[in-house]
This record gives structure tokens, sequence and C-alpha cells, in this order.
């Protein structure tokens, strides 16, 4: 009889839970299934999509054009938070620090809540520009990130599709919402409070969040720009299992509506997962 990829994870013992995913290509049936289901979504849609999911209690993960570096846009707020965050942590900056007549939080909280540019370029200019960034990201092994260019530079060069700087592949981006995820790179304090606001995003409500069932708990941060529109965040799945997402599109059209019609298959194959794993432990019973 074929255990259900869930039941699995269970059997292998809880203290797998402790430790920080390490990303396997998709090897199983359901996974397998998974990323044929979205190779058939994104190849019946214009435009190019970058996409990774990655179950961040196992390490599982698909992706499809994973390696291929995408511009960033608004997501890259979540590597300055953090790295803002990780000196908060180190007792260097506090929260309640005064930016341009606000507390940091405050900043912050505009900068991801409502994707605030003038909030961001503000928190860059605390931090010392985006090379501190930079090397926040390389300080924990993270690669396939580049953080080169503050928001208005960005905007007043246009840095979009076929731009080189300030760009992430899907499973670079996957891996930094995995690694602020456990904790590893802040404190659970600092976890806390940026999940929170990730939680409370404002921006892009037609993206990840459009086609889950009500009530799904969905911790996102969005970004676009000209013939840009991505999504990248946290699931949580009704078993209370957790799923990093990230969705980058440019080109083609009706960009939004693919988001969303990705982060539900991606809902779907884990759920389905959920509900096999717990009819084969009635069955065993």
């Amino acid at each position: 009889m074929r255990v259900p990829m869930l039941s699995r994870l269970l059997i292998t013992g809880i203290a797998a839970s402790f430790l920080l995913p390490v990303p396997v290509a998709a090897s199983s049936p359901e996974l397998i299934g998974l990323q044929r289901q979205l190779n058939s979504l994104v190849a019946a849609n214009s435009g190019e999509y970058g996409i990774a999911a990655l179950d961040l209690r196992d390490g599982s993960t698909v992706a499809i054009n994973g390696d291929i570096p995408f511009p960033m846009a608004s997501t890259v707020k979540l590597a300055i938070a953090g790295a803002y965050l990780a000196e908060v942590d180190q007792g260097r900056r506090s929260l309640g620090d005064m930016i341009v007549g606000r507390p940091a939080a405050k900043v912050i909280e505009l900068m991801l809540v409502r994707s605030d540019n003038y909030a961001t370029d503000q928190i860059l200019a605390t931090l010392g520009g985006p090379a501190v960034v930079q090397q926040w990201l390389l300080s924990h092994r993270i690669s396939g990130i580049r953080v080169d260019r503050t928001i208005a530079q960005l905007l007043r060069e246009r840095g979009h599709l076929a731009d080189s700087k300030d760009v992430a592949t899907p499973v670079a981006m996957v891996g930094l919402l995995s690694k602020l995820d456990s904790a590893t790179v802040l404190t659970s304090q600092s976890r806390t409070f940026l999940f929170d606001l990730m939680r409370r995003c404002q921006t892009g409500t037609r993206r990840i969040r459009a086609l889950l069932p009500a009530g799904t708990q969905v911790e996102d941060k969005t970004g676009t720009l000209d013939g840009v529109t991505n999504d990248v965040g946290v699931i949580t799945m009704p078993d209370g299992r957790r799923v990093a997402v990230v969705v980058f599109a440019r080109g083609g059209r009706d960009r939004q509506p693919v988001i969303a019609q990705v982060a539900r298959v991606i809902y779907d194959r884990f759920a389905d997962d959920t509900r096999n794993a717990l009819a084969y432990f009635m069955r065993m019973r």
C-alpha cells in the first residue's frame, strides 16, 4: 500500500519538524503530479512564470523556471525588512528608533502592509543602502537574489522585464521565506513581528489570496512593475503545515488571475495529501 506523502513525514518522527528544510527536487508521485499541473497551467497562458513551492516542514519542493532570475519589484522589501530586524536582534537598532519622525516599527509596517516606496527607501537609507541588504543575504548563504538599487532608482531607471538588477530566482526567494519562517536568521520576536505584518498585507488581493478558501491564513508580499506581477508568501494548510509559495510573472496578459490559480493548485494538492494521510491512519486503527 502506498503511503501518502504526509503519512511518510509523520512516520519519520517529530524531530524532523525542528530542522531547517533543505529543498529537494520533486520526486514523489504527489509532487510530480503537482509539477505537471503547474506546467500545464502556465503553458496555457501567455507570459513567463517562475514558480516555487516549498513545504516548510519536510523541505519537499516543486519549481517551474526555478533557477531563472525575475524582477523582484516590491517583493525585495522582505529582504530589506529582514536586514533591519536582524540589526534589531543584534542590539544595534530598535523598533522604537525614529526614522524621519516615525518609529521604525511604523515605517516597516508601511513598507510591508501598504508597500510604501518612500518608507522603504527610508529604511534602506538608515541601513546604509542596498549593499548592506545584499551583504546580509550573502552572510546567510542566500544566493540568487540581487539587491542593487533603492526603490526610487529602480522606478527612475524603469527596471523591469529584461533588467539584470534587483532580481531573484524563485528557488532563492522561497529559500529566503524558509529562513525567515524558521527563525534561524531572526529571533522569534522579530519573526512574529514580520509575519504579522505580512498577514496584514493590503496589496495584490487578487493574487495568492484570491481563490483560497475563506479563512485561509496567508502571509505575503506583492510586487508590481510595468509588465511584472509578483506575489510571494506562506500559506498555512488546514493541518497547520506551512507552504512557502513564490510566483513571479512577466509579460503576457491576465497575470493576477494566473497567480491566483497557481496558488489554488498548490493549496489543493497539499490539502488532498492531508486528507489522504488522515484516511490512511483511520484505516490503520
